[in-house]
């Protein structure tokens, strides 16, 4: 999960939607089908309201997240990068009439757009200029967020699946965002934080570090103290996706009172990803009867 900024701002108008031409050409992008089940870019306001709606249950009324003005009259979660970012959805189009299609969804932010806001979301908490010099595409992953009914493991494929897609368009070469851990207090989570300080550590090349006047230690159990297996089971399975990739964390957990988490921030090369989504396509050319999931295999 990403959290929202501490900002008041009120809510942006997200219009006009796109044309039709445009959202033609973007659905080119990501397009992927799994029975009732779509992955692709939002293409119209509606799209992106949809979005806004389902992360403000699953953050605000389920993980009981502190909503920000205006958030909870609208029951909606926003924030001004949702102008700029593109987002990934995940329809259910068999779900009962008058019920948001929209059941999966993750915001997507890449260089230039970043550079047109004025920053990427994680420089409020991450000093990422190791990544910001990186000299190939970057790509920050927010928002993650699935309806509790949809939580298995087709819903999380498709997601990945048009996560890669959208990294194979767009020749993306770095991922990152940051990952939240439940709780505020640095102690309670000391044996998780230490795990991913000493095992999951980024290259110095690539490592963002908290904030000095956020930044809270990792280090709080010595190296010799931490169960590797055990600390990453209990991971929350979005980190652990992350680590599977072959995944790393930056220097410094900060703390999120509005989310009630404790962040890191997580860098992942897309190497693996594009590599998985040639090999799925290249499969798909001789077969045309291949899975549709890229991630099956």
């Amino acid at each position: 999960m990403i959290a929202t900024p501490a900002t008041s701002s009120p809510r942006l108008p997200i219009e006009p939607a796109l044309g039709a031409a445009e959202a033609r050409g973007r659905g080119g992008i990501v397009n992927i089908s799994s029975g009732s089940l779509q992955v692709r870019l939002a293409e119209t306001a509606a799209d992106i309201d949809a979005a806004q709606a389902l992360r403000y249950r699953i953050f605000y009324e389920t993980m009981g997240a502190r909503p920000l003005s205006g958030m909870a009259q609208q029951r909606r979660d926003f924030d001004p990068f949702d102008e700029i970012c593109d987002h990934l959805l995940v329809l259910d189009h068999e779900r009962d009439r008058g019920t948001d299609l929209v059941v999966g969804t993750y915001r997507l932010i890449r260089r230039e757009a970043a550079r047109r806001h004025g920053s990427f979301y994680s420089a409020a908490e991450y000093d990422i200029s190791p990544l910001i010099a990186y000299p190939a595409e970057i790509l920050e992953l927010g928002r993650s967020c699935v309806d509790p009914h949809y939580r298995g493991r087709a819903v999380m494929q498709l997601l990945w699946s048009g996560i890669a897609a959208y990294v194979f368009h767009y020749e993306i070469a770095v991922m990152f965002g940051c990952a939240s851990l439940p709780g505020t207090d640095p102690d309670a989570l000391a044996a998780p934080l230490a795990y991913l300080y000493y095992h999951h550590l980024a290259p110095p090349a690539l490592r963002p570090r908290a904030l000095a006047e956020r930044l809270v230690d990792m280090r709080r159990l010595d190296a010799a103290a931490i169960d590797p297996v055990r600390n990453l089971a209990a991971l929350p399975p979005l980190i652990k996706g992350y680590l599977r990739l072959g995944g790393f964390v930056g220097d410094g957990a900060v703390i999120d009172t509005q989310f009630n988490t404790t962040d890191v921030c997580i860098v992942v090369k897309s190497d693996l990803i594009t590599e998985k989504y040639l090999r799925h396509y290249e499969r798909q050319s001789k077969d045309p009867w291949a899975a549709k999931d890229p991630w099956a295999a």
